[in-house]
Protein backbone atom coordinates (compact mmCIF):
# COMPACT_ATOMS: atom_id res chain seq x y z
CA UNK A 1 0.00 0.00 0.00
CA UNK A 2 1.03 3.68 -0.99
CA UNK A 3 -0.07 6.53 1.47
CA UNK A 4 -0.52 9.72 -0.24
CA UNK A 5 -0.87 12.36 1.88
CA UNK A 6 -1.96 15.76 0.14
CA UNK A 7 -1.61 19.50 1.83
CA UNK A 8 -5.01 21.15 2.59
CA UNK A 9 -4.10 23.91 -0.34
CA UNK A 10 -5.00 20.48 -3.35
CA UNK A 11 -7.74 18.90 -1.32
CA UNK A 12 -10.31 20.47 -3.06
CA UNK A 13 -9.24 18.58 -6.59
CA UNK A 14 -9.74 15.21 -4.65
CA UNK A 15 -13.11 13.41 -4.87
CA UNK A 16 -15.52 14.51 -1.92
CA UNK A 17 -15.11 11.45 -0.14
CA UNK A 18 -11.31 11.28 0.19
CA UNK A 19 -10.78 15.38 1.02
CA UNK A 20 -9.48 14.72 4.51
CA UNK A 21 -6.18 14.44 2.75
CA UNK A 22 -4.79 11.01 3.11
CA UNK A 23 -5.74 8.82 0.00
CA UNK A 24 -4.45 4.62 0.10
CA UNK A 25 -3.62 3.55 -3.22
CA UNK A 26 -2.44 -0.64 -4.06
CA UNK A 27 0.93 0.15 -5.55
CA UNK A 28 0.97 -2.25 -9.30
CA UNK A 29 4.74 -1.35 -9.28
CA UNK A 30 4.99 0.30 -12.98
CA UNK A 31 3.06 3.40 -12.05
CA UNK A 32 4.78 6.32 -11.72
CA UNK A 33 4.45 8.66 -8.77
CA UNK A 34 3.28 11.59 -11.01
CA UNK A 35 0.74 9.03 -12.66
CA UNK A 36 -0.88 8.00 -9.23
CA UNK A 37 -1.22 11.58 -8.06
CA UNK A 38 -3.10 12.40 -11.18
CA UNK A 39 -5.09 9.42 -10.94
CA UNK A 40 -6.84 10.70 -7.47
CA UNK A 41 -7.64 13.96 -9.60
CA UNK A 42 -4.70 16.24 -8.56
CA UNK A 43 -3.02 18.09 -11.84
CA UNK A 44 0.72 17.77 -11.30
CA UNK A 45 0.61 21.28 -12.43
CA UNK A 46 -0.68 22.61 -8.84
CA UNK A 47 1.93 20.16 -6.99
CA UNK A 48 5.05 21.61 -5.91
CA UNK A 49 7.06 18.87 -4.04
CA UNK A 50 6.80 15.29 -3.53
CA UNK A 51 8.11 14.09 -0.53
CA UNK A 52 8.52 10.18 -0.44
CA UNK A 53 9.23 8.87 3.50
CA UNK A 54 10.81 12.28 3.96
CA UNK A 55 13.04 12.56 0.50
CA UNK A 56 11.85 14.89 -2.70
CA UNK A 57 11.52 12.72 -5.92
CA UNK A 58 10.09 13.10 -9.41
CA UNK A 59 7.30 12.47 -10.72
CA UNK A 60 8.91 9.70 -12.37
CA UNK A 61 9.70 8.01 -9.16
CA UNK A 62 7.75 4.47 -8.55
CA UNK A 63 6.32 3.81 -5.24
CA UNK A 64 6.32 0.82 -3.45
CA UNK A 65 4.71 -0.74 -0.92
CA UNK A 66 4.68 0.82 2.47
CA UNK A 67 5.74 4.31 1.09
CA UNK A 68 4.21 7.74 2.23
CA UNK A 69 4.10 10.65 0.17
CA UNK A 70 3.72 13.61 1.14
CA UNK A 71 2.33 15.91 -1.73
CA UNK A 72 2.89 19.88 -1.77
CA UNK A 73 1.18 22.66 -3.55
CA UNK A 74 3.06 24.75 -6.23
CA UNK A 75 5.00 27.60 -4.43
CA UNK A 76 3.81 31.06 -4.64
CA UNK A 77 4.82 33.37 -6.59
CA UNK A 78 5.50 31.13 -9.53
CA UNK A 79 7.75 32.76 -11.61
CA UNK A 80 7.64 31.91 -15.41
CA UNK A 81 9.65 33.07 -18.17
CA UNK A 82 8.13 34.64 -20.38
CA UNK A 83 5.50 36.31 -18.17
CA UNK A 84 2.60 35.56 -20.90
CA UNK A 85 -0.65 33.27 -20.68
CA UNK A 86 -3.42 31.67 -22.90
CA UNK A 87 -7.17 31.24 -20.89
CA UNK A 88 -9.40 29.08 -22.59
CA UNK A 89 -12.80 29.33 -23.49
CA UNK A 90 -14.80 30.33 -20.20
CA UNK A 91 -12.34 32.90 -19.05
CA UNK A 92 -13.02 36.12 -21.03
CA UNK A 93 -13.74 38.29 -18.55
CA UNK A 94 -10.34 37.14 -16.66
CA UNK A 95 -8.60 37.65 -20.25
CA UNK A 96 -9.83 41.44 -20.57
CA UNK A 97 -8.79 42.07 -16.44
CA UNK A 98 -5.22 40.93 -17.29
CA UNK A 99 -4.96 43.07 -20.58
CA UNK A 100 -6.23 45.90 -18.71
CA UNK A 101 -3.17 45.62 -16.32
CA UNK A 102 -1.02 45.31 -19.33
CA UNK A 103 -0.32 41.10 -18.89
CA UNK A 104 0.35 39.04 -22.52
CA UNK A 105 -3.06 37.57 -22.48
CA UNK A 106 -3.95 35.66 -25.73
CA UNK A 107 -7.68 34.34 -25.71
CA UNK A 108 -10.29 33.09 -28.16
CA UNK A 109 -13.71 31.92 -27.18
CA UNK A 110 -13.88 29.00 -30.38
CA UNK A 111 -10.83 27.22 -29.29
CA UNK A 112 -10.80 23.69 -28.70
CA UNK A 113 -8.90 21.97 -26.20
CA UNK A 114 -6.73 20.21 -28.82
CA UNK A 115 -6.27 24.12 -30.36
CA UNK A 116 -5.34 25.89 -26.80
CA UNK A 117 -2.37 22.94 -25.99
CA UNK A 118 -0.77 23.54 -29.49
CA UNK A 119 -1.22 26.86 -29.08
CA UNK A 120 0.03 27.43 -25.60
CA UNK A 121 3.23 25.11 -26.28
CA UNK A 122 4.31 27.00 -29.16
CA UNK A 123 3.83 30.40 -28.01
CA UNK A 124 5.33 29.07 -24.24
CA UNK A 125 2.05 30.63 -22.67
CA UNK A 126 1.05 29.25 -19.44
CA UNK A 127 -2.47 27.76 -20.03
CA UNK A 128 -4.89 29.19 -17.63
CA UNK A 129 -8.14 27.39 -17.05
CA UNK A 130 -10.52 25.54 -14.38
CA UNK A 131 -10.92 22.57 -16.38
CA UNK A 132 -8.82 20.07 -14.67
CA UNK A 133 -9.19 17.30 -17.20
CA UNK A 134 -7.42 19.80 -19.87
CA UNK A 135 -4.71 20.50 -16.75
CA UNK A 136 -3.75 16.70 -17.18
CA UNK A 137 -3.26 16.32 -20.65
CA UNK A 138 0.26 14.92 -21.10
CA UNK A 139 1.13 16.69 -24.19
CA UNK A 140 0.48 20.51 -21.94
CA UNK A 141 3.73 21.91 -21.47
CA UNK A 142 2.57 24.47 -18.64
CA UNK A 143 -0.81 25.03 -17.17
CA UNK A 144 -2.23 26.18 -14.06
CA UNK A 145 -5.75 26.39 -12.23
CA UNK A 146 -7.68 29.44 -11.74
CA UNK A 147 -9.29 29.32 -8.47
CA UNK A 148 -12.42 31.82 -7.83
CA UNK A 149 -15.80 31.40 -9.86
CA UNK A 150 -15.97 35.66 -10.36
CA UNK A 151 -13.69 37.37 -12.50
CA UNK A 152 -12.35 39.16 -9.52
CA UNK A 153 -11.44 36.21 -7.38
CA UNK A 154 -9.80 34.56 -10.59
CA UNK A 155 -7.61 37.68 -11.32
CA UNK A 156 -6.27 37.94 -7.43
CA UNK A 157 -5.60 34.16 -7.98
CA UNK A 158 -3.70 33.98 -10.66
CA UNK A 159 -1.30 37.78 -9.35
CA UNK A 160 -0.99 36.26 -6.49
CA UNK A 161 0.17 32.88 -7.93
CA UNK A 162 2.33 34.54 -11.07
CA UNK A 163 2.80 38.02 -9.60
CA UNK A 164 3.21 38.91 -13.41
CA UNK A 165 4.87 42.03 -14.15
CA UNK A 166 1.98 45.04 -14.42
CA UNK A 167 1.93 47.75 -17.13
CA UNK A 168 -1.50 49.42 -16.85
CA UNK A 169 -3.58 51.26 -19.60
CA UNK A 170 -0.80 49.90 -21.90
CA UNK A 171 -2.68 46.69 -23.61
CA UNK A 172 -6.30 46.45 -25.56
CA UNK A 173 -8.44 44.76 -23.72
CA UNK A 174 -9.97 43.05 -27.16
CA UNK A 175 -7.09 41.96 -29.09
CA UNK A 176 -4.56 42.05 -26.38
CA UNK A 177 -2.32 44.61 -29.11
CA UNK A 178 -0.03 47.37 -28.02
CA UNK A 179 -1.56 50.87 -27.23
CA UNK A 180 0.06 53.91 -29.09
CA UNK A 181 -0.95 57.65 -28.42
CA UNK A 182 -3.16 59.13 -31.32
CA UNK A 183 -3.88 62.43 -31.55
CA UNK A 184 -7.68 63.28 -31.96
CA UNK A 185 -7.93 64.49 -35.05
CA UNK A 186 -6.60 60.81 -36.53
CA UNK A 187 -9.24 59.01 -34.87
CA UNK A 188 -12.43 61.86 -35.00
CA UNK A 189 -13.58 60.25 -37.87
CA UNK A 190 -14.50 56.92 -35.58
CA UNK A 191 -15.64 58.67 -32.36
CA UNK A 192 -19.91 59.40 -31.75
CA UNK A 193 -20.31 63.19 -31.15
CA UNK A 194 -20.40 63.52 -27.55
CA UNK A 195 -17.06 61.52 -27.29
CA UNK A 196 -15.77 63.91 -29.57
CA UNK A 197 -16.81 67.03 -27.83
CA UNK A 198 -16.10 65.59 -23.65
CA UNK A 199 -12.44 63.92 -24.29
CA UNK A 200 -9.13 64.73 -26.11
CA UNK A 201 -6.97 62.48 -24.79
CA UNK A 202 -6.62 58.78 -27.07
CA UNK A 203 -4.79 55.96 -27.58
CA UNK A 204 -5.10 53.18 -30.54
CA UNK A 205 -4.52 49.09 -30.68
CA UNK A 206 -1.59 49.06 -33.22
CA UNK A 207 -3.27 45.48 -34.03
CA UNK A 208 -6.90 45.89 -34.65
CA UNK A 209 -7.26 50.07 -34.49
CA UNK A 210 -9.52 50.15 -32.01
CA UNK A 211 -9.59 53.78 -30.20
CA UNK A 212 -9.36 54.59 -26.60
CA UNK A 213 -10.27 56.88 -24.27
CA UNK A 214 -11.14 57.38 -20.16
CA UNK A 215 -14.84 57.41 -20.46
CA UNK A 216 -17.55 56.85 -17.99
CA UNK A 217 -16.53 53.27 -17.53
CA UNK A 218 -12.98 54.56 -16.41
CA UNK A 219 -13.46 55.11 -12.56
CA UNK A 220 -14.60 50.84 -12.74
CA UNK A 221 -11.63 50.07 -14.57
CA UNK A 222 -9.18 52.27 -12.42
CA UNK A 223 -10.40 50.55 -9.24
CA UNK A 224 -9.37 47.17 -10.51
CA UNK A 225 -5.97 48.97 -11.33
CA UNK A 226 -6.10 49.93 -8.10
CA UNK A 227 -6.34 46.52 -6.36
CA UNK A 228 -3.96 45.30 -8.71
CA UNK A 229 -1.50 47.63 -8.15
CA UNK A 230 -2.11 48.86 -4.54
Amino acid sequence: MVLLRFADDLRMFLPPARRSGTVPIDPDGTSSLGHLVESVGVPLTEVGDMLVNGTRRPPSYRPGPGDTVDVTPVRRPQRVEPSRFLLDVHLGALARRLRLLGVDTAYDNDRDDDELIVQANAEQRVLLTRDRGLLRRRTLKAGAFVRGQRPDDQLADVLDRFAPPLAPWTRCTACNGLLEPVAKREIEHLLKEGTRRSYDTFARCSSCGRAYWRGAHGDRLQDIVRRATG
